[in-house]
C-alpha cells in the first residue's frame, strides 16, 4: 500500500513529497545530463537534484581541488622569508588599500 505523500521511483516510494520542476537547458547541457544519467544508470532528475545538493550545500564536485591543492609541494621552499606573512602587521600594512 501505497505511504500517504510519497514519490513514486522506478516501483519504489520516496521519502519525502517531491515537487515538479520545469527547467530550461542548452542543448549540450541537456546532452551531456542524458549523458550522464545513462552512465550512471539513473534517471535526469536524480543527476540533477544530486548536483543541486552539491551545489547549494558547498559540497565541492570530485576531483575539484584548491589553490592550496595545486601548490601544496611549493608551500614553504621559499628561503629567507618570514613564516607567516598574514599574522605580521608589518608585512600586512596596506595590504587591501
Amino acid at each position: 500500500m501505497r505511504a500517504a505523500g510519497s514519490a513514486r521511483k522506478n516501483g519504489a516510494y520516496y521519502p519525502r513529497i517531491m515537487r515538479t520542476f520545469s527547467l530550461k537547458l542548452p542543448d549540450e547541457l541537456l546532452a551531456q545530463l542524458g549523458r550522464e544519467a545513462k552512465a550512471r544508470r539513473v534517471t535526469k532528475s536524480q543527476v540533477v537534484r544530486e548536483s543541486l545538493e552539491k551545489g547549494l550545500n558547498g559540497q565541492p564536485s570530485a576531483g575539484a581541488v584548491s589553490c592550496y591543492d595545486l601548490a601544496r609541494d611549493l608551500a614553504g621552499t621559499v628561503k629567507g622569508l618570514p613564516k607567516d606573512l598574514a599574522h605580521n602587521p608589518k608585512y600586512t600594512r596596506g595590504f587591501g588599500e
